[in-house]
């Protein structure tokens, strides 16, 4: 999720002009911009928690788990593909055609994790989200308040990612218990820190795009890069602490 289109480098919207601004209004405008980040960021995961319940409950996630064919298989790589349809097309999608986009992405995926709690315990999926939503906050927090440039950081992490995803699929064949351990270790460890780093790029984006037509998309991206942040520490934490039923 990190190679979206970056609005700095787009000709389509002008950095705001913020020589002369009061710096009183220059830090609300912040404050507005990232709230409005973490609430649609927050809605995401709320929408999506309650469509994998709502599943699992039903006994509709039963049925689609335990059948084959290519339902399952959609479900699995749809939110990937949507993933990249939005970053390609952020600069061509419209600020409600974003959002629109954003909440079926949120859909979609808590169909993808309604497998969760056929798998794991109750209690250990609540202890697991609220420990994972402790950790979410602080590292953001951090990234938004750190004068230190995380940008290095990033690259490292980013690149980290990748090679885990070529481990990982490495590991669907080789079925290795202790392979498996390791890679949820370092899974969260790299989304704990892409947190921090995310956060910091998110804010850094403010002074370009306020007061253009660009802030809405980019508030939009901005969430959606925290939430699969947030998500994927979440599916690491649970996959390398959570108890199976």
């Amino acid at each position: 999720m990190q190679n979206w289109s970056d609005p700095r480098t787009t000709t389509a919207a002008n950095p705001a002009v913020s020589v002369g601004v009061p710096r009183a209004a220059r830090d609300a405008g912040l404050r507005s911009y990232m709230l409005s980040v973490y609430n649609y960021m927050a809605s995401g995961v709320l929408l999506t928690g309650i469509v994998a319940y709502s599943l699992a409950a039903t006994g509709v996630a039963q049925a689609i788990w335990s059948g084959g064919g290519i339902l399952r298989y959609a479900i699995i790589f749809a939110p990937l593909i949507m993933v990249m349809v939005m970053g390609f097309r952020f600069q061509k999608m419209s600020t409600a055609g974003m959002q629109a986009f954003f909440w079926a992405f949120a859909t979609i995926m808590g169909v993808s994790m309604s497998v969760i709690p056929l798998i794991y315990s109750g209690s250990s999926i609540a202890t697991t989200f609220f420990a994972t939503a402790i950790a979410f906050l602080s590292l953001s927090l951090y990234g938004y308040t750190t004068k230190k440039d995380l940008s290095g950081l990033g690259t490292f992490l980013i690149m980290g990612v990748v090679g885990l995803i070529v481990v990982m699929i490495a590991n669907w064949f080789i079925q290795s218990t202790a392979l498996s351990m390791a890679i949820s270790a370092i899974g969260v460890l790299l989304f704990a820190g892409l947190t921090a780093y995310d956060t910091q790029k998110i804010k850094s984006m403010y002074a370009h795009v306020a007061g253009t037509d660009m802030m809405g998309k980019v508030v939009i991206m901005g969430a959606l890069t925290l939430y699969l942040d947030f998500i994927n520490m979440f599916q690491f934490l649970l996959s390398f602490l959570g108890n199976r039923e």
